[in-house]
């Protein structure tokens, strides 16, 4: 896909916010443990890189890399946005119902995924996660490169409930859809391993169970409360990170079959079955809401905590270090996330600045 004409009202290359950049540490001995097996690197700058967004919920990264897919939560929009920082309204998600609620109810537009095999001739499809009246699905759209059509439900009948709808959508490397769904405040469906809430599934492109899924249905994982985040590592490892309920919110590896203890644990404990997260915030300096890994090491965009954590992963190993801390009230909550094909960078969206306020910033990882 070419890349659109840059918009001067657009700032690509704009001077580093020196001062927003400098860390701050939650732990001075930060990866001094891990030495060669972490591959390192650091946000070292960051730059506004695109304005004018009201809440973008997501961003992902078409399979050419030449430019991403954004959506809104409560305008219901989709943009594309370039590498050179363009920005196209692409339209809405049919039948987006973010509601009941004031001003504008707990669900929205969610999560974005275009087909790994994307090339917008034979193969156009695009899926989306969103709540309507009823539910939370995922649905597949047509794009062209120009405009979204053909909307149609691939996965229908997820429990909705206020801010408890996960929403994540990612494709993995073995090129099925894995799909984070929260436990729509009904806790039990969380264990409840034939129901499709407090789950993440993975599902093929027409939302039927992938094969190889440990109990034979859609479920992959179980035991969440509200995951937010999904990203693998170099390894092919899946991490997620998810809401708590104002104890502890979670940084978790992601395994087959496993579950991840909600409604009976939160954060770690010693329940035989249930399997411990791997970092663990307090919500004043957390509520993760979504991730992404750069040289191997997650960077956690946060809500309440409004600040990015960076959290490197032991080489090949299953632990992570000790996690550090960037631009703290800086930007306000963040949370879209994306990592720039090719590039040791991040784009990091704000939210909750107010109608067409929010940013997309640019992060440089040295």
């Amino acid at each position: 896909m070419a890349s659109l004409t840059a918009i001067t009202a657009i700032l690509t290359t704009g001077v580093a916010e020196s001062a927003a950049a400098a860390p701050s540490t939650a732990n001075p001995t930060g990866d001094a443990a891990f030495g060669a097996a972490t591959d390192g690197g650091a946000p070292a700058g960051v730059s506004r890189f695109s304005e004018s967004w009201t809440g973008p919920w997501t961003i992902a990264f078409m399979p050419d890399g030449t430019s991403a897919l954004a959506t809104e939560r409560h305008t219901y929009r989709v943009a594309r946005l370039g590498r050179d920082g363009s920005k196209k309204q692409l339209g809405k998600v049919p039948h987006t119902f973010a509601g009941p609620g004031k001003p504008h109810g707990n669900g929205g537009l969610l999560g974005v995924a275009p087909s790994p095999t994307w090339n917008g001739t034979t193969d156009r499809r695009v899926y989306f996660m969103h709540t309507t009246a009823s539910d939370t699905r995922v649905v597949r759209m047509s794009y062209d490169g120009r405009s979204l059509t053909d909307y149609t439900p691939v996965l229908s009948g997820i429990e909705r409930g206020g801010d408890h709808n996960g929403g994540k959508l990612a494709f993995g490397p073995d090129g099925y859809l894995y799909v984070s769904t929260g436990d729509a405040r009904k806790k039990k469906l969380a264990q409840d391993k034939s129901s499709l809430n407090g789950k993440i599934l993975r599902i093929t492109k027409s939302g039927a169970p992938a094969p190889g899924n440990p109990f034979g249905n859609r479920v992959y994982s179980y035991g969440h409360r509200n995951p937010q985040g999904l990203a693998w590592d170099r390894n092919g490892r899946l991490w997620s990170a998810e809401i708590g309920e104002g104890k502890f919110d979670e940084l978790n590896l992601i395994k087959p079959g496993a579950n991840y203890g909600w409604p009976t644990c939160q954060g770690s404990c010693g329940v035989a079955g249930m399997t411990n997260p791997k970092k663990t915030w307090r919500p004043a300096e957390g509520v993760p809401s979504q991730l992404a890994i750069v040289r191997n090491v997650i960077y956690v965009s946060t809500l309440r905590g409004k600040r990015l954590w960076r959290v490197p992963i032991d080489g090949n190993n299953e632990r992570v270090g000790s996690a550090t801390q960037f631009y703290k009230g800086t930007y306000g909550r963040l949370r879209a996330i994306a990592k720039v094909p090719g590039e040791d960078e991040l784009w990091l969206g704000t939210n909750g600045r107010g109608a067409d306020r929010d940013l997309i910033l640019k992060v440089t990882i040295k």
